[in-house]
């Protein structure tokens, strides 16, 4: 059985505003590399036989902090089929730009016949996604434990794929920013052990207007809501 660990890269200053795709520059903030440490340090007892990550910096950054500091260290793959999706022209632009554009909606309507304009369909961008899973899951073995660092879109669709949802059904799975999603590959077939793990509060599982209540002493603000959002 070879065992995949899928880490979305941490929050970067854009992360909750804007569509940024392949934009470049775009590392971690403050936040971002802190909770690049925390996964780190969850992961730490885990002994990975590779690390494979997309090509964008929010993403090597993430996955370098998990590799820092291990021994053996293991090798540190760019595998460009995990990057975020190719969003074209809508590259850079605001959320609240294009939540007034009615293509918006069709993308949770029809997500599996949605192509950005002069970009990437979202049905080709999980192709990609899983058939990298699957090359790098054949080519270290049966008995191999490795990291891929990736981005929520790719994720989720490699964690649909795994659950026989279909494509038409990776909308619904939630990613968060550094989370811990894993899945067993066997000949017996396929297993999600784990999907969205944060180890954070569960006051985050509430969506943010429900938080009116929250305990006294207790910010809710910055808080994740209940939106989709892309990276």
């Amino acid at each position: 059985m070879t065992t995949v660990f899928l880490i979305r890269h941490g929050l970067t200053a854009l992360t909750a505003d804007t569509l940024v795709g392949w934009t470049p520059g775009v590392g971690l903030d403050a936040a971002g590399r802190a909770q690049a440490e925390a996964a780190a340090n969850r992961l730490r007892p885990i002994q990975f036989d590779a690390i494979v990550s997309s090509p964008l910096e929010r993403c090597r950054e993430t996955g370098e902090a998990i590799a820092a500091d291990r021994t053996p260290s293991p090798p540190f793959e760019i595998d460009e089929r995990l990057g975020d999706v190719r969003y074209g022209d809508w590259t850079g632009r605001p959320f609240k730009e294009l939540r007034r554009d009615p293509r918006w909606k069709t993308i949770h309507a029809d997500a599996g016949a949605f192509r950005f304009p002069n970009g990437e369909a979202l049905r080709e961008m999980g192709a990609r996604s899983v058939t990298a899973v699957r090359d790098w899951t054949e080519r270290l073995g049966p008995e191999a434990v490795y990291c891929v660092v990736s981005h929520a879109d790719p994720i989720r669709a490699i964690l649909a794929d795994a659950l026989g949802l279909g494509f038409d059904g990776y909308l619904r799975l939630a990613v968060g920013p550094a989370s811990v999603s894993v899945v067993r590959y066997g000949s017996a077939g396929t297993t999600v052990l784990r999907v969205n793990d944060t180890g954070s509060d569960p006051i985050d599982l509430v969506p943010t207007k429900s938080r009116v209540s929250a305990p006294r002493g207790r910010s809710t603000k910055g808080r994740p809501g209940s939106k989709l959002r892309m990276s």
